[in-house]
């Protein structure tokens, strides 16, 4: 069973569809490309390891105090990105796509 498996991810790792694949999540290398790893995956990281329990609590208490369901949609979403805290698989993944796009 290991063996097939092993053949199989081979398999699938010189297929050339996949190469394209993944040239085609390569980020460019221009101000887009690198402002986009930043921007989307590693701040938002940040943010929630320096202010992630100040945001929580903030949310919080405002979810005491809605006027509209639209607020309550905002915070109840504000509360449910923050208070598990930083996410260190999407810090990986931004950091990988950064070295891939220096190195790669």
């Amino acid at each position: 069973m290991r063996h097939k498996i092993k053949a199989k991810a081979q398999a699938i790792a010189q297929n050339p569809n996949t190469k394209k694949a993944l040239q085609s999540m390569k980020p460019q290398k221009n101000l887009w490309g690198i402002g986009g790893v930043i921007l989307f995956l590693i701040v938002p990281e940040i943010v929630a390891y320096m202010w992630g329990a100040e945001i929580t609590a903030y949310a919080t208490n405002e979810l005491l105090t809605v006027d509209s369901f639209l607020q309550e949609k905002y915070y109840e979403l504000l509360v449910v990105l923050f208070e598990e805290g930083m996410s260190y698989l999407n810090l990986a993944i931004g950091i990988a796509l950064l070295v891939w796009l220096f190195l790669g």
